[in-house]
């Protein structure tokens, strides 16, 4: 008997493990659901209300085969034991996968006994190096894992036996229960992922290259394929292979460059954490984990529920809250505020800023949390203006009038130079003097004559290749 565990390749097209495990006509399909995992670092139920699109449509798919998902509700140790006690001569089909390390510990644990049993498969389905890692060489590896073939689609399956598991379907009652309620994220699923993929092809690129900086324009013009990517709805390899098919044939070249040149950092992110789990808890740069020794709950909590007086970043987060979604430039901004004029430990602000996102990728959200926060020694720190922001993104307040009804009536100008008397709540710092405050913090560490040495072993371990000039700058 084949057994495919599902995690986050939760599709039909292009996956290799549940591909395989199809091919002797006799396969089952589990899904663990760990209350634990969806607690522990940076994720939450949000992002299973997601997850529970992909995995409606994916038990729809595998109905087709004779074949559906069964849940199990557990940790990792317990389903291996639930294995050896039903099927002890199984084989184990799984999808490589870069994760947090709670997750990793007990995956490590699972393939480390199934291989001395010689049970074990696992497959890698996107560019990131699990053994021999080069960084020399890694863009030229992920080169070719992106244009190798894609996977077929999964055989039929021949085997009826019910388990002593309950189906998708009967999970699915139980749990629309405990999925938080007044919230609105985007609809998950294959066909959905596809659809988007199609439609920004086909025209809502145009422009992508701009307006991907503008949280109104960006909600359109981005491709919001990345919690599809992020849960498996759609394999990454998928998506470049049509990109490059196609990318010649459009009048929006340069934008749709652009989104391929983020479909490579996609994986150069996801692979610093493959290759430093501790990255986790931990700066990239060993003398960056001393600038923030202390945590200011109050100042924290008022930041991730949108409430620190600054109108064009409360809105941010309010969209980010009701919709689980934001662009990039709004999260480094966020992220740049909690941790240069807020001068708040990154450990307390990434998972709780994570919690919301619907696509939160480990690997991705935290490199760029500690980009943000100007930890990783390779990056020259970078402390975005809320102000700024404001005024270049939103200019007639747009978006912070339809985030925050209150300010409906008020003259963008004010919103922006916060003149807004008693129309808003009182700013919780100011902000010029503590990006003066932070700039010399940073600074003063990054002069000290050893921060160079670990700065080059940092970029050796971690830094792209494409760009040496940029580090020699920084340095």
């Amino acid at each position: 008997m084949n057994i495919f565990l599902a995690h986050k390749d939760l599709r039909i097209r292009d996956n290799p493990a549940l591909y395989n495990a199809s091919l002797n006509g006799q396969y089952i399909v589990i899904y663990l659901f760990d209350q634990n995992y969806w607690s522990s670092n940076g994720y939450s139920l949000r992002q299973f209300t997601f997850v529970n699109d992909c995995l409606k449509e994916l038990n729809h798919n595998l109905e087709k085969l004779k074949s559906k998902i069964h849940i199990y509700t557990g940790g990792i140790s317990d389903l291996m034991a639930w294995i050896e006690s039903h099927y002890p001569n199984s084989q184990i089909f799984i999808n490589q996968s870069s994760d947090v390390m709670y997750f990793r510990k007990s995956m490590f644990q699972l393939k480390r006994y199934f291989h001395e049993q010689n049970r074990i498969n696992c497959y890698e389905n996107f560019g990131i190096q699990t053994r021999d890692y080069n960084r020399e060489s890694w863009s030229k590896c992920w080169a070719k894992i992106m244009n190798s073939s894609l996977t077929e689609l999964p055989q039929r399956n021949n085997y009826e036996l019910k388990l002593p598991l309950p189906t998708y379907r009967e999970f699915s009652e139980d749990i629309k229960k405990i999925l938080p309620s007044n919230f609105s994220p985007q609809k998950g699923g294959e066909k959905e992922a596809h659809k988007l993929l199609r439609s920004f092809l086909d025209g809502r690129a145009e422009g992508y290259s701009k307006k991907m900086s503008s949280p109104i324009e960006a909600i359109e013009s981005c491709s919001r394929l990345s919690p599809h990517i992020t849960h498996g709805s759609i394999s990454l390899k998928f998506v470049y292979q049509k990109l490059l098919s196609e990318i010649d044939k459009t009048n929006h070249k340069r934008d749709l460059y652009s989104f391929k040149k983020r479909l490579h950092w996609h994986c150069h992110f996801i692979q610093k954490l493959q290759t430093e789990p501790e990255l986790e808890f931990k700066s990239m740069h060993s003398m960056c984990d001393d600038l923030r020794p202390e945590s200011n709950p109050e100042l924290i909590q008022k930041w991730i529920n949108g409430e620190t007086g600054f109108p064009f970043l409360d809105a941010c987060i309010i969209y980010l809250r009701n919709h689980g979604w934001i662009n990039f430039r709004m999260r480094a901004m966020i992220m740049s505020f909690a941790s240069y004029n807020l001068w708040q430990p990154w450990q307390k602000t990434s998972p709780l800023l994570a919690e919301l996102f619907v696509d939160y990728e480990p690997g991705i959200h935290i490199s760029q949390v500690q980009m943000q926060s100007g930890v990783t020694g390779i990056n020259l720190p970078r402390i975005y203006s809320v102000t700024k922001q404001s005024i270049d993104q939103d200019p007639d307040a747009i978006f912070i009038k339809s985030q925050i009804p209150e300010l409906e009536d008020i003259n963008p100008s004010s919103i922006h130079n916060l003149e807004l008397l008693n129309s808003y709540r009182d700013p919780i710092v100011d902000i010029k003097e503590t990006a003066k405050k932070a700039r010399e913090s940073i600074w003063s560490v990054r002069s000290n004559k050893d921060f160079k040495k670990i700065a080059q072993e940092v970029y050796l371990k971690h830094g792209s290749r494409f760009k040496k000039r940029a580090y020699r700058k920084s340095t």
